[in-house]
Protein backbone atom coordinates (compact mmCIF):
# COMPACT_ATOMS: atom_id res chain seq x y z
CA UNK A 1 0.00 0.00 0.00
CA UNK A 2 1.37 3.40 -0.96
CA UNK A 3 1.82 5.97 1.77
CA UNK A 4 0.19 9.41 1.65
CA UNK A 5 3.58 10.93 0.87
CA UNK A 6 4.07 8.45 -1.97
CA UNK A 7 0.77 9.54 -3.49
CA UNK A 8 1.79 13.16 -3.09
CA UNK A 9 5.13 12.52 -4.78
CA UNK A 10 3.36 10.85 -7.70
CA UNK A 11 1.04 13.84 -7.99
CA UNK A 12 3.97 16.25 -7.93
CA UNK A 13 5.74 14.22 -10.60
CA UNK A 14 2.63 14.28 -12.80
CA UNK A 15 2.37 18.05 -12.38
CA UNK A 16 6.06 18.49 -13.18
CA UNK A 17 5.75 16.32 -16.29
CA UNK A 18 2.77 18.29 -17.55
CA UNK A 19 4.72 21.50 -17.13
CA UNK A 20 7.93 20.46 -18.84
CA UNK A 21 7.68 17.18 -20.77
CA UNK A 22 9.01 17.39 -24.31
CA UNK A 23 9.62 21.11 -24.08
CA UNK A 24 13.32 22.01 -24.43
CA UNK A 25 12.61 25.75 -24.20
CA UNK A 26 11.67 27.84 -21.15
CA UNK A 27 7.97 28.42 -20.77
CA UNK A 28 6.71 31.89 -21.53
CA UNK A 29 4.53 34.02 -19.32
CA UNK A 30 5.46 32.46 -15.97
CA UNK A 31 4.64 34.63 -12.98
CA UNK A 32 7.44 34.42 -10.42
CA UNK A 33 6.61 36.16 -7.14
CA UNK A 34 9.39 37.18 -4.75
CA UNK A 35 8.83 36.94 -1.03
CA UNK A 36 10.32 36.61 2.43
CA UNK A 37 8.70 34.33 4.99
CA UNK A 38 10.75 35.21 8.09
CA UNK A 39 10.77 38.81 9.34
CA UNK A 40 10.77 40.57 12.73
CA UNK A 41 9.80 44.07 13.88
CA UNK A 42 9.26 45.89 17.18
CA UNK A 43 6.30 43.60 17.74
CA UNK A 44 8.86 41.03 18.94
CA UNK A 45 12.65 41.39 18.82
CA UNK A 46 13.28 43.48 15.70
CA UNK A 47 14.57 47.06 15.98
CA UNK A 48 12.21 48.89 13.62
CA UNK A 49 8.44 49.55 13.52
CA UNK A 50 6.44 47.26 11.23
CA UNK A 51 5.53 49.93 8.68
CA UNK A 52 9.19 50.82 8.21
CA UNK A 53 10.09 47.16 7.69
CA UNK A 54 7.23 46.62 5.23
CA UNK A 55 8.28 49.78 3.41
CA UNK A 56 11.84 48.42 3.04
CA UNK A 57 10.60 45.32 1.23
CA UNK A 58 7.99 47.23 -0.76
CA UNK A 59 10.55 49.68 -2.13
CA UNK A 60 12.71 46.77 -3.34
CA UNK A 61 10.02 45.10 -5.39
CA UNK A 62 9.02 42.19 -3.18
CA UNK A 63 5.63 40.70 -3.99
CA UNK A 64 4.81 39.24 -0.58
CA UNK A 65 6.06 39.41 2.99
CA UNK A 66 5.32 37.57 6.23
CA UNK A 67 5.93 39.33 9.55
CA UNK A 68 6.73 36.36 11.78
CA UNK A 69 6.86 37.67 15.32
CA UNK A 70 7.62 35.30 18.19
CA UNK A 71 4.30 33.84 19.36
CA UNK A 72 2.50 37.01 18.28
CA UNK A 73 0.23 38.09 15.46
CA UNK A 74 0.12 41.89 15.16
CA UNK A 75 -3.67 42.19 15.27
CA UNK A 76 -4.28 44.01 18.57
CA UNK A 77 -3.43 47.28 20.30
CA UNK A 78 0.11 47.63 21.60
CA UNK A 79 2.19 50.63 22.63
CA UNK A 80 5.98 50.77 22.66
CA UNK A 81 8.16 52.99 24.89
CA UNK A 82 10.35 55.61 23.20
CA UNK A 83 13.78 55.81 24.87
CA UNK A 84 17.16 57.26 23.96
CA UNK A 85 18.83 53.92 24.68
CA UNK A 86 15.94 51.67 23.62
CA UNK A 87 14.93 49.92 20.42
CA UNK A 88 12.59 52.80 19.55
CA UNK A 89 14.43 56.12 19.81
CA UNK A 90 13.27 59.72 19.37
CA UNK A 91 15.27 59.87 16.14
CA UNK A 92 13.22 56.91 14.84
CA UNK A 93 10.05 58.88 15.42
CA UNK A 94 11.48 61.69 13.31
CA UNK A 95 12.19 59.24 10.50
CA UNK A 96 8.67 57.78 10.67
CA UNK A 97 7.05 61.20 10.70
CA UNK A 98 9.07 62.36 7.69
CA UNK A 99 8.19 59.19 5.75
CA UNK A 100 4.55 58.59 6.73
CA UNK A 101 3.31 61.95 8.05
CA UNK A 102 2.47 63.34 11.48
CA UNK A 103 -1.08 61.96 11.33
CA UNK A 104 0.25 58.42 10.96
CA UNK A 105 2.49 58.41 14.05
CA UNK A 106 0.47 58.11 17.29
CA UNK A 107 2.22 59.21 20.48
CA UNK A 108 0.98 59.32 24.08
CA UNK A 109 2.44 60.03 27.54
CA UNK A 110 2.01 57.28 30.12
CA UNK A 111 3.46 56.86 33.63
CA UNK A 112 6.16 59.44 32.98
CA UNK A 113 7.19 57.84 29.66
CA UNK A 114 6.34 58.47 26.03
CA UNK A 115 4.91 55.67 23.92
CA UNK A 116 4.11 55.06 20.25
CA UNK A 117 1.28 52.82 19.09
CA UNK A 118 2.56 49.97 16.96
CA UNK A 119 0.68 49.60 13.71
CA UNK A 120 -1.30 46.41 13.20
CA UNK A 121 -1.38 44.27 10.06
CA UNK A 122 -4.75 45.83 9.27
CA UNK A 123 -3.33 49.36 9.55
CA UNK A 124 -0.45 48.53 7.23
CA UNK A 125 -2.61 46.68 4.69
CA UNK A 126 -4.86 49.71 4.44
CA UNK A 127 -1.81 51.93 3.89
CA UNK A 128 -0.55 49.58 1.17
CA UNK A 129 -3.99 49.69 -0.47
CA UNK A 130 -4.05 53.48 -0.45
CA UNK A 131 -0.52 53.58 -1.87
CA UNK A 132 -1.55 51.00 -4.51
CA UNK A 133 1.35 48.80 -3.57
CA UNK A 134 1.85 45.38 -5.13
CA UNK A 135 3.12 43.96 -1.84
CA UNK A 136 0.97 41.32 -0.12
CA UNK A 137 1.26 41.15 3.65
CA UNK A 138 0.59 37.53 4.68
CA UNK A 139 -0.46 36.85 8.27
CA UNK A 140 2.14 34.65 9.95
CA UNK A 141 3.88 33.80 13.21
CA UNK A 142 7.07 32.21 14.48
CA UNK A 143 5.93 29.53 16.92
CA UNK A 144 8.83 29.80 19.34
CA UNK A 145 9.25 26.65 21.40
CA UNK A 146 12.02 24.54 22.92
CA UNK A 147 12.89 21.12 24.28
CA UNK A 148 15.51 20.55 26.95
CA UNK A 149 16.95 24.00 26.35
CA UNK A 150 17.17 23.54 22.57
CA UNK A 151 15.31 26.16 20.48
CA UNK A 152 12.63 24.73 18.20
CA UNK A 153 11.11 27.42 16.01
CA UNK A 154 8.47 26.82 13.35
CA UNK A 155 6.97 29.47 11.10
CA UNK A 156 3.27 29.25 10.32
CA UNK A 157 2.31 31.14 7.16
CA UNK A 158 -1.15 32.37 6.07
CA UNK A 159 -2.72 32.13 9.49
CA UNK A 160 -5.92 33.73 10.71
CA UNK A 161 -4.79 34.25 14.29
CA UNK A 162 -2.04 33.38 16.73
CA UNK A 163 -1.22 29.73 17.54
CA UNK A 164 0.25 28.88 20.94
CA UNK A 165 3.49 26.83 21.07
CA UNK A 166 2.64 23.16 21.55
CA UNK A 167 5.65 21.71 23.39
CA UNK A 168 6.78 18.09 23.15
CA UNK A 169 8.80 15.29 24.76
CA UNK A 170 11.64 15.48 22.23
CA UNK A 171 12.92 17.86 19.56
CA UNK A 172 11.16 15.83 16.88
CA UNK A 173 7.85 15.71 18.75
CA UNK A 174 8.06 19.46 19.40
CA UNK A 175 8.56 20.10 15.68
CA UNK A 176 5.72 17.75 14.75
CA UNK A 177 3.27 19.15 17.29
CA UNK A 178 3.86 22.74 16.21
CA UNK A 179 3.68 21.93 12.50
CA UNK A 180 0.59 19.83 13.18
CA UNK A 181 -1.02 22.78 14.94
CA UNK A 182 -0.47 24.91 11.84
CA UNK A 183 -2.03 22.20 9.66
CA UNK A 184 -5.02 21.91 11.99
CA UNK A 185 -5.41 25.68 11.99
CA UNK A 186 -5.58 25.68 8.20
CA UNK A 187 -8.24 22.96 8.15
CA UNK A 188 -10.31 24.65 10.86
CA UNK A 189 -10.19 27.98 9.04
CA UNK A 190 -10.51 26.49 5.54
CA UNK A 191 -7.39 28.09 4.18
CA UNK A 192 -4.10 26.80 2.73
CA UNK A 193 -1.25 27.12 5.22
CA UNK A 194 2.44 26.30 5.26
CA UNK A 195 4.87 25.63 8.07
CA UNK A 196 8.65 25.52 7.84
CA UNK A 197 11.27 24.56 10.37
CA UNK A 198 13.58 27.46 11.09
CA UNK A 199 17.40 27.57 11.38
CA UNK A 200 18.08 23.93 12.40
CA UNK A 201 21.64 24.74 13.50
CA UNK A 202 20.57 27.55 15.84
CA UNK A 203 21.60 26.20 19.24
CA UNK A 204 22.54 22.99 17.40
CA UNK A 205 18.95 22.00 18.11
CA UNK A 206 17.91 19.87 15.13
CA UNK A 207 19.72 16.80 13.81
CA UNK A 208 19.43 15.33 10.34
CA UNK A 209 17.49 12.35 11.68
CA UNK A 210 14.89 14.76 13.07
CA UNK A 211 14.50 16.27 9.60
CA UNK A 212 14.36 12.78 8.14
CA UNK A 213 11.36 11.83 10.26
CA UNK A 214 9.26 15.00 10.12
CA UNK A 215 5.96 14.09 8.51
CA UNK A 216 3.78 17.11 9.32
CA UNK A 217 5.47 19.40 6.81
CA UNK A 218 8.07 19.26 4.06
CA UNK A 219 9.82 22.62 4.52
CA UNK A 220 12.93 23.81 6.35
CA UNK A 221 15.32 26.74 6.09
CA UNK A 222 18.34 25.70 4.06
CA UNK A 223 19.47 29.33 4.23
CA UNK A 224 18.74 31.90 6.95
CA UNK A 225 20.29 35.38 6.92
CA UNK A 226 20.47 35.78 10.72
CA UNK A 227 24.09 36.07 11.83
CA UNK A 228 23.81 33.46 14.59
CA UNK A 229 22.20 30.48 12.87
CA UNK A 230 25.35 28.62 11.71
CA UNK A 231 24.25 27.80 8.16
CA UNK A 232 27.66 26.28 7.43
CA UNK A 233 28.01 24.21 10.60
CA UNK A 234 31.42 23.79 12.21
CA UNK A 235 34.11 21.14 12.70
CA UNK A 236 31.69 18.82 14.48
CA UNK A 237 28.29 19.81 13.04
CA UNK A 238 27.00 19.56 9.48
CA UNK A 239 25.91 22.63 7.57
CA UNK A 240 22.28 22.98 6.53
CA UNK A 241 22.87 21.69 2.98
CA UNK A 242 24.55 18.55 4.32
CA UNK A 243 21.64 18.12 6.74
CA UNK A 244 19.31 18.42 3.76
CA UNK A 245 21.05 15.64 1.84
CA UNK A 246 21.29 13.33 4.84
CA UNK A 247 17.61 13.84 5.58
CA UNK A 248 16.55 13.40 1.96
CA UNK A 249 18.44 10.12 1.66
CA UNK A 250 16.92 8.77 4.85
CA UNK A 251 13.43 9.95 3.91
CA UNK A 252 13.64 8.01 0.65
CA UNK A 253 15.34 4.80 1.83
CA UNK A 254 14.16 4.32 5.40
CA UNK A 255 10.95 6.26 5.84
CA UNK A 256 9.11 6.42 2.49
CA UNK A 257 8.44 10.10 3.04
CA UNK A 258 8.16 12.89 0.51
CA UNK A 259 10.84 15.32 -0.59
CA UNK A 260 12.05 17.98 1.85
CA UNK A 261 11.96 21.49 0.40
CA UNK A 262 14.59 24.14 1.20
CA UNK A 263 13.51 27.72 1.94
CA UNK A 264 15.78 30.79 1.98
CA UNK A 265 14.78 33.59 4.36
CA UNK A 266 16.10 36.76 5.96
CA UNK A 267 15.09 36.26 9.60
CA UNK A 268 15.68 40.00 9.66
CA UNK A 269 15.91 41.93 12.93
CA UNK A 270 18.37 44.79 12.24
CA UNK A 271 17.35 47.73 10.06
CA UNK A 272 19.65 50.42 11.45
CA UNK A 273 23.12 49.01 10.76
CA UNK A 274 24.18 46.69 7.95
CA UNK A 275 26.99 44.21 7.55
CA UNK A 276 28.36 40.85 8.64
CA UNK A 277 27.26 40.13 12.19
CA UNK A 278 23.95 41.96 11.73
CA UNK A 279 20.58 40.34 11.08
CA UNK A 280 19.65 42.29 7.97
CA UNK A 281 16.90 42.13 5.36
CA UNK A 282 17.49 41.25 1.72
CA UNK A 283 19.78 38.26 2.16
CA UNK A 284 17.55 35.35 1.15
CA UNK A 285 14.10 34.84 -0.34
CA UNK A 286 11.83 32.50 -2.27
CA UNK A 287 10.63 32.85 -5.87
CA UNK A 288 7.19 31.26 -6.24
CA UNK A 289 5.64 30.28 -9.57
CA UNK A 290 2.08 31.22 -8.66
CA UNK A 291 -0.92 31.51 -10.96
CA UNK A 292 -2.41 34.36 -8.94
CA UNK A 293 -1.12 37.16 -6.74
CA UNK A 294 -2.99 36.12 -3.59
CA UNK A 295 -1.83 34.61 -0.29
CA UNK A 296 -3.83 31.42 -0.87
CA UNK A 297 -2.42 30.91 -4.38
CA UNK A 298 1.15 31.53 -3.22
CA UNK A 299 0.86 29.00 -0.38
CA UNK A 300 -0.75 26.41 -2.66
CA UNK A 301 2.09 26.80 -5.16
CA UNK A 302 4.74 26.41 -2.47
CA UNK A 303 3.00 23.31 -1.10
CA UNK A 304 3.30 21.82 -4.60
CA UNK A 305 7.04 22.63 -4.71
CA UNK A 306 6.60 25.31 -7.37
CA UNK A 307 9.32 27.60 -6.07
CA UNK A 308 13.05 27.99 -5.76
CA UNK A 309 15.13 29.76 -3.12
CA UNK A 310 17.71 32.44 -3.79
CA UNK A 311 20.27 34.83 -2.39
CA UNK A 312 20.63 36.66 -5.70
CA UNK A 313 20.59 34.26 -8.67
CA UNK A 314 17.40 34.53 -10.74
CA UNK A 315 16.05 31.62 -12.77
CA UNK A 316 13.93 31.87 -15.88
CA UNK A 317 12.42 28.40 -15.63
CA UNK A 318 12.86 24.95 -14.08
CA UNK A 319 11.44 21.84 -15.74
CA UNK A 320 11.44 18.17 -14.82
CA UNK A 321 9.83 15.56 -17.07
CA UNK A 322 10.29 12.58 -14.79
CA UNK A 323 13.78 11.81 -16.09
CA UNK A 324 15.53 15.07 -17.00
CA UNK A 325 15.84 18.31 -15.06
CA UNK A 326 16.49 21.54 -16.96
CA UNK A 327 17.37 24.84 -15.33
CA UNK A 328 17.37 28.12 -17.27
CA UNK A 329 19.31 30.94 -15.60
CA UNK A 330 18.41 34.59 -16.15
CA UNK A 331 22.02 35.60 -16.70
CA UNK A 332 23.49 39.01 -16.02
CA UNK A 333 26.28 40.12 -18.37
CA UNK A 334 29.77 39.43 -17.05
CA UNK A 335 28.58 37.05 -14.30
CA UNK A 336 29.67 33.43 -14.33
CA UNK A 337 27.22 30.73 -13.19
CA UNK A 338 27.89 27.14 -12.18
CA UNK A 339 25.05 24.64 -11.72
CA UNK A 340 25.69 21.66 -9.48
CA UNK A 341 23.28 18.75 -9.64
CA UNK A 342 23.44 17.06 -6.24
CA UNK A 343 22.02 13.79 -4.96
CA UNK A 344 22.66 10.36 -3.52
CA UNK A 345 22.94 6.99 -5.25
CA UNK A 346 21.61 3.65 -4.11
CA UNK A 347 24.22 0.90 -4.05
CA UNK A 348 23.58 -2.62 -5.35
CA UNK A 349 23.07 -3.84 -1.80
CA UNK A 350 20.51 -1.10 -1.15
CA UNK A 351 22.65 0.88 1.29
CA UNK A 352 23.08 4.60 0.91
CA UNK A 353 26.15 6.50 -0.19
CA UNK A 354 27.15 10.02 0.83
CA UNK A 355 25.65 12.78 -1.30
CA UNK A 356 27.69 13.82 -4.32
CA UNK A 357 27.75 16.28 -7.17
CA UNK A 358 26.45 14.29 -10.14
CA UNK A 359 27.28 17.05 -12.59
CA UNK A 360 28.83 20.53 -12.44
CA UNK A 361 28.25 22.66 -15.52
CA UNK A 362 28.36 26.25 -16.74
CA UNK A 363 25.90 25.52 -19.54
CA UNK A 364 22.63 27.43 -19.74
CA UNK A 365 20.27 25.70 -19.65
CA UNK A 366 21.85 23.27 -17.22
CA UNK A 367 20.60 19.76 -17.88
CA UNK A 368 20.84 16.49 -15.98
CA UNK A 369 19.24 13.16 -16.90
CA UNK A 370 18.81 10.34 -14.39
CA UNK A 371 20.84 7.21 -15.07
CA UNK A 372 18.80 4.93 -12.82
CA UNK A 373 20.66 4.63 -9.50
CA UNK A 374 19.90 8.11 -8.12
CA UNK A 375 17.63 8.36 -5.10
CA UNK A 376 16.87 12.05 -5.62
CA UNK A 377 18.21 15.12 -7.39
CA UNK A 378 18.42 18.79 -6.46
CA UNK A 379 20.29 21.65 -8.06
CA UNK A 380 22.29 24.56 -6.71
CA UNK A 381 23.33 27.44 -8.94
CA UNK A 382 26.30 29.50 -7.72
CA UNK A 383 27.47 32.73 -9.32
CA UNK A 384 30.86 34.40 -9.05
CA UNK A 385 29.22 37.66 -7.95
CA UNK A 386 29.69 38.46 -4.25
CA UNK A 387 26.57 38.82 -2.16
CA UNK A 388 26.07 42.57 -1.52
CA UNK A 389 25.39 42.00 2.21
CA UNK A 390 26.61 38.50 3.01
CA UNK A 391 25.68 36.23 5.89
CA UNK A 392 29.34 35.17 5.94
CA UNK A 393 32.48 36.71 4.42
CA UNK A 394 33.02 35.44 0.89
CA UNK A 395 29.41 34.43 0.20
CA UNK A 396 28.38 34.44 -3.46
CA UNK A 397 24.90 34.85 -4.85
CA UNK A 398 23.22 31.50 -5.45
CA UNK A 399 19.90 29.67 -5.86
CA UNK A 400 18.52 26.29 -4.80
CA UNK A 401 16.15 24.20 -6.93
CA UNK A 402 13.84 21.86 -5.01
CA UNK A 403 14.62 18.12 -5.04
CA UNK A 404 12.82 15.50 -7.11
CA UNK A 405 12.75 11.77 -6.51
CA UNK A 406 14.95 9.61 -8.73
CA UNK A 407 14.16 6.21 -10.25
CA UNK A 408 16.03 4.36 -7.48
CA UNK A 409 13.94 6.12 -4.86
CA UNK A 410 10.53 5.24 -6.24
Amino acid sequence: MRSGWGIFSALLLAISCSLGAGDPAPREGLQWLKGNTHTHTLWSDGNAPPEEVVDWYDERGYDFLALTEHNIVADHERWFVIQDDGRLKPSDIDILTARFGADWVEIRPRDGLTEMRLKTLGDIRERLRIDRSRLLLITAEELTDSFDGKPVHVNGINLREVIDPQGGRSVLETIERNMGAVTSHGKANKRPVLSHLNHPNFGWAVRHDDLALVGSSRFFEVYNGHAGVRNYGDDTHSGTEALWDLALTSRVIDNSLGMLYGVATDDSHDYREYGIGKHNPGRGWVMVQSKARTPDAIIRAMNLGRFYSSTGVILEDVQFDGRTMRVWIDEDPGVRYTTRFVGTRRTRKGSMQPSEIFLSTEANPAVFTFNGDELYLRAKIVSDRPHPNPFFAGDRECAWVQPVRGPAGR
